[in-house]
């Protein structure tokens, strides 16, 4: 039996692509390019699995899944997105999102993240797994904790890294960002902190159970 799907992007065109590349197995019961009308379309349609995009006018998918989870407790939701960035990522799993991949992903890796979301798995690519793995284990966090509140997702991540003592060099190439940028983290973890160097962090990373 075809799995129904509904798709959810502001680009008509990438609509389209998506579209002709998923074959058989699959029945689209429906497509928005906003999110109100995506938001009625999945409501009256009830697909099994909504493929959405991330960031679109008036909120995007979180904005979609936050306004019919609840309604719509069957529908599975997966993320389809351009960012890999950590928040996007978290906050989208947050909101209800069985899974979460990258517009890099293969024609057959999406059907494939499709009916696994569809069977109940949570999918993710590669590299935004430890993002959640990270969020819901509280790696990133400390409940009620103001000093590390005020920083941001990334500098908590520079921050467990420092801890676990990576190179500057090192965590570049982790976070796929220049050294230079890992250097520009540090500096405003320290000055939030109001540290003066890399040691003072390590202890204060460890006490927080952040290694």
């Amino acid at each position: 039996m075809s799995i129904r799907l509904f798709l959810v992007d502001d680009h008509s065109l990438f609509l389209s692509g998506v579209r002709s590349e998923l074959g058989e197995g699959f029945e689209i019961v429906g497509e928005a390019t906003d999110v109100d009308d995506a938001i009625d379309g999945i409501r009256k349609s009830s697909p099994d699995v909504a493929l959405l995009d991330v960031h679109m006018p008036g909120g995007g998918g979180r904005a979609v899944i936050e306004a019919v989870a609840k309604d719509r407790p069957d529908v599975r939701f997966l993320a389809l997105s351009v960012s890999d960035a950590a928040k996007d990522v978290i906050g989208t799993v947050r909101a209800g999102a069985r899974g979460y991949v990258t517009k890099s992903i293969s024609p057959e890796d999406l059907a494939e993240a499709i009916m696994r979301v569809h069977a109940g798995d949570a999918v993710f690519s590669p590299r935004l797994a430890g993002f959640v793995l990270d969020a819901f284990s509280g790696g990133l966090a400390a409940p009620e904790d103001p000093e590390l509140d005020q920083l941001t997702v990334r500098e908590k991540e520079i921050l467990r890294h420092i801890a676990r003592g990576y190179t500057y060099k090192e965590m570049a190439a982790r976070l796929h960002i220049s050294p230079k940028t890992v250097e520009t983290h540090v500096s405003a973890v320290l000055r939030k902190l109001q540290m003066s160097n890399r040691h003072e962090l390590t202890r204060w990373a460890a006490d927080r159970r952040l290694v």
